[in-house]
């Protein structure tokens, strides 16, 4: 929740905080919404799709945030057409959640913007490098497919106590003297705008609400 908290209250805004029960009633939470005045939202895209089939035409807001799933073109261009900007945020938690960010208002009119089942997740953000690479660690062309790779300064240290799984996950950068590199799992490739297109998972992992389920942990 670190967008959440502390996004509004470095400039000076205020948080509406809702519960279990509003967050997954379309109606409820669309008057929460309206009630409180609230002009930036962050939720999954699941949240929105629900809040996309109450039918209302105006959301109220003037940015929305999605994250924590994949964002179809097709809900990012409802979402637009419902008056806010609609930004994508990409990102695991181990690179301190996001890492990429694309604002989708008018994306489909912009000269060689590649049109996808998923919106494009963008540029990465400040302080933060991204990487798209075969199985050898090189880079791929671009509108090629590779494993997605994430370095910079918002790279968590590991995973606590699984020191396994951290050699696995977070490895050295060869573009970086000393540096390190996080694996997501995520296959992606490059526009030739510079923009990341998300196109899977290189494994069985699903998301559902922006819970990671590894399907070979159930079965």
């Amino acid at each position: 929740a670190g967008l959440e908290l502390y996004l509004p209250l470095v400039v000076g805004g205020s948080i509406v905080l809702v519960d279990r029960p509003t967050a997954i009633d379309s109606f409820a939470l669309l008057r929460t919404i309206q009630t409180s005045k609230a002009d930036v939202m962050q939720a999954t895209p699941t949240t929105w799709k629900m809040l996309t089939l109450t039918g209302v035409k105006k959301l109220g807001l003037k940015r929305v945030l999605c994250g924590g799933e994949a964002l179809s073109s097709q809900l990012a261009q409802q979402l637009t057409v419902m008056g806010a900007e609609v930004w994508n945020l990409y990102g695991p938690t181990e690179t301190t959640i996001w890492s990429t960010v694309n604002l989708i208002q008018g994306e489909s009119q912009r000269p060689g913007v590649s049109t996808t089942v998923n919106a494009s997740i963008g540029r990465p953000i400040d302080e933060t490098q991204v990487y798209i690479l075969d199985v050898g660690l090189n880079p791929v062309p671009i509108g090629v497919a590779g494993e997605l790779y994430i370095a910079g300064t918002g790279l968590a240290r590991g995973y606590l106590g699984r020191p396994g799984m951290t050699a696995e996950r977070f490895i050295a950068c060869p573009y970086g003297t000393g540096s390190r590199m996080y694996r997501t799992g995520d296959l992606a490739r490059w526009n030739f705008d510079g923009t990341i297109d998300y196109i899977g998972r290189a494994d069985a992992q699903v998301k559902v609400r922006g819970f990671r389920i590894e399907l070979g942990e159930i079965e």
